[in-house]
C-alpha cells in the first residue's frame, strides 16, 4: 500500500512522541501540546499504536475507501456530460444517465464530479427566508395556468414560441403542456378544454393579469371584474372561480415549474433534435408530461377529488370566441372582418335587425345563434356549412314570439263577419235598471 509522503512524516511524528511520552521524558499533557490535540484523543493514539504499532498510526482517511467509485466510471460520466448532456443540470442529466446509460453513480457523487471538473457551478446562496403557502389538500380545488414565452426550439433560434402549461396544486402534477406560437386567448381556451375533457371542471384557476385573463384599467391596478375577457366569460358560465396574481412570488409554483421546463425540455428537445412546432408537441404528449409527473407528483393531503365531471355541458358553445351582433340590412353579421351571410329562415321574412350570438370556435369555424336556434354555420371564410337538423316541436313555430308581419286578414277568402254595435243609453244619476 502506497503511502503519501505527508502522511509518513504525520505517523512518524506521532510515533516520536508517544515514545517519549511512554519512556517518561514527556508528560502526556505536553505530549497533547506538541501534537496540538486534546489529551483523551492522545490517549486513543496511543492504545492504537500499544495494539497495532507504528502502521496503526496511519491516519486510514487517506486510504482507499471500499466504497471509491471505479475510475473508468467516472471518466465515463464526464465523458458523457462533456459530449451530448454539456449546460444540462446535475439532476436532469443523472436520472437520463442512470436511465439512458445504466450509470450506477449516486446523484451527490455524480454532482461533486462534475463540481471539481469545473463542468457546473456550485450553488448560489438562497435568499431571505419567505414562508411557503401550503397546498390546497384536494386535487382540482386549485389549477394554476400559464405562458411562457421562450426559444424552446434550439434548432430555431430565431422562432420564439409560448409554452402554455397547466399544473395542479395539491399534487404538482402536470395537466397540460403544449407549445403555440404566442399566449392567445384560443390557446388558453384550448388548454382549458383539453383539462376539462381529460380531468373535469376544476373549483378555480390561478393566473396572472395577461390582456386574455382580465381587463385592467392601469397598470398596477386592481382588475375591473365587471368586464370580462373571453377566458373570464368562459369560466364563469362553467362556474371555476378565477383569481387573479398580482407578483411574480405569488404564483412561485408555476413559476418554478417554467423555470424546469426551459431548462428540461428545452435540453430534451435539442437531444431529439426536434425542429418543428408540432413534433415538438407530439414529443411532449408521448414522453415528457408522463416523465415529468413520474419524478414531480407527490399525492394530496385528502384522496378526495375536486374535479367535478363535464357531464352534458357543451364546451365548444363556452369555450370559444362569444360576440354578441347585430344583424345588417343585407342579412349580413361580421365578426373580426369576417362576413357571415345568413340564409333565410322558416317562419321569419328577414333577419335584419335581430340581436344574434356570434361564435368563433377552436377549429376555425363560424356559428350564429339566436337564443338556442342556430340560424347558421360557416368555415374561418365564412363560406356557408350545411346546419345539422335537430328534433322539430310538434309545432315548428311555437318557439318564435308572436310578431304581427302583415295587416292583412288571416282569411282572404272569407269576408269579415260584422257585428252590431250595441248603443248603451245614458241612465241619471240614482236610476237602476228595472
Amino acid at each position: 500500500m502506497g503511502m503519501a509522503w505527508g502522511a509518513v512524516e504525520r505517523m512518524m511524528k506521532l510515533q516520536e512522541v508517544i515514545c517519549r511520552a511512554l519512556a517518561g521524558s514527556l508528560t502526556w499533557l505536553q505530549a497533547a501540546d506538541i501534537l496540538g490535540m486534546e489529551p483523551r484523543s492522545l490517549r486513543r493514539w496511543r492504545a492504537r499504536y500499544e495494539a497495532g504499532g507504528k502502521l496503526a498510526l496511519y491516519d486510514r482517511r487517506h486510504g482507499p475507501s471500499p466504497r471509491k467509485a471505479p475510475a473508468p466510471e467516472v471518466a465515463r460520466v464526464l465523458r458523457l456530460y462533456r459530449e451530448r448532456y454539456h449546460g444540462w443540470n446535475v439532476r436532469h442529466f443523472h436520472r437520463f444517465a442512470r436511465r439512458e446509460h445504466g450509470v450506477p453513480l449516486s446523484y451527490s457523487f455524480v454532482k461533486l464530479a462534475l463540481q471539481e471538473a469545473g463542468l457546473v457551478r456550485k450553488g448560489r446562496a438562497r435568499g431571505r427566508h419567505r414562508r411557503r403557502r401550503e397546498p390546497r389538500p384536494c386535487v382540482g380545488e386549485l389549477l394554476h395556468l400559464d405562458g411562457s414565452d421562450h426559444v424552446w426550439l434550439t434548432l430555431c433560434p430565431d422562432e420564439r414560441q409560448s409554452l402554455i402549461a397547466v399544473i395542479d396544486d395539491a399534487t404538482k402534477r402536470l395537466l397540460y403542456a403544449q407549445l403555440w406560437p404566442s399566449e392567445s386567448t384560443e390557446a388558453v381556451l384550448s388548454a382549458l378544454r383539453a383539462v376539462c375533457e381529460s380531468a373535469g371542471l376544476p373549483m378555480a384557476l390561478y393566473t396572472d393579469r395577461a390582456s386574455w385573463a382580465f381587463y385592467t384599467r392601469r397598470a398596477g391596478e386592481r382588475v375591473d371584474r365587471t368586464r370580462l375577457t373571453q377566458v373570464g366569460r368562459a369560466l364563469q358560465q362553467l362556474g371555476i372561480e378565477h383569481i387573479p396574481s398580482y407578483s411574480p412570488q405569488a404564483r412561485g409554483r408555476v413559476e418554478r415549474l417554467n423555470r424546469t421546463l426551459q431548462d428540461r425540455l428545452v435540453k430534451e428537445l435539442a437531444l431529439h433534435r426536434i425542429p418543428t412546432l408540432e413534433a415538438a408537441n407530439a414529443y411532449l404528449r408521448d414522453h415528457f408530461i408522463a416523465a415529468y409527473n413520474e419524478e414531480f407528483t407527490r399525492p394530496p393531503a385528502d384522496s378526495t377529488s375536486a374535479f367535478v365531471p363535464v357531464g352534458d355541458v357543451d364546451l365548444d358553445q363556452i369555450l370559444c370566441h362569444l360576440e354578441e351582433r347585430t344583424v345588417g340590412q343585407d342579412n349580413v353579421v361580421t365578426l373580426d372582418t369576417v362576413p357571415l351571410q345568413l340564409p333565410k329562415q322558416p317562419g321569419r321574412r328577414t333577419c335584419a335587425g335581430l340581436r344574434v350570438s356570434v361564435r368563433r370556435h377552436l377549429d376555425g369555424h363560424h356559428s350564429v345563434w339566436h337564443g338556442p336556434r342556430c340560424l347558421g354555420r360557416y368555415d374561418g371564410r365564412g363560406r356557408a356549412l350545411p346546419v345539422p337538423e335537430g328534433p322539430r316541436p310538434k309545432n315548428a313555430h311555437a318557439h318564435f314570439p308572436y310578431h304581427r308581419r302583415s295587416r292583412r286578414p288571416p282569411y282572404l277568402g272569407i269576408p269579415p263577419t260584422r257585428l252590431p254595435r250595441l248603443r248603451l243609453s245614458p241612465t241619471r244619476h240614482g236610476e237602476g235598471a228595472r
